[in-house]
């Protein structure tokens, strides 16, 4: 188990649903990675981010599909793309990242609550 935090530090991380509109590889990632444009709606629109995915997913599949990711860490370099969220996602028996979304369809942008 990790340290315990406060339900106060839960609700600073911003966890936001948005749909993938653009996916691409990302061939200069020193790990396999994708490139992903997430719309999380109106409020926090398109946002960028650099997903090491590529084990179970291929871009043409995840164009439409809802992601769960971390909207408010500050934007991070990797090589020359700038990642602007974390998509969330857990680690399967041979440590791929499985992503998590929600079982039913959601407004882009609904925070996790």
């Amino acid at each position: 188990m990790t340290t315990q935090i406060t339900f106060d530090q839960f609700l600073a991380v911003d966890i936001r649903i948005g749909t993938v509109v653009e996916a691409e590889p990302f061939p200069q990632a020193r790990k396999p990675a994708l490139k992903l444009v997430i719309d999380f709606g109106p409020d926090i629109g398109r946002k960028k981010s650099s997903a090491q995915i590529t084990e179970h997913y291929k871009p043409e599949d995840l164009i439409g599909r809802q992601v769960c990711a971390v909207t408010n860490f500050p934007p991070r370099q990797i090589g020359p793309f700038m990642s602007e969220v974390l998509t969330l996602g857990f680690h399967d028996d041979n440590s791929h990242v499985v992503l998590i979304n929600a079982d039913r369809r959601i407004p882009n942008g609904a925070k996790l609550l």
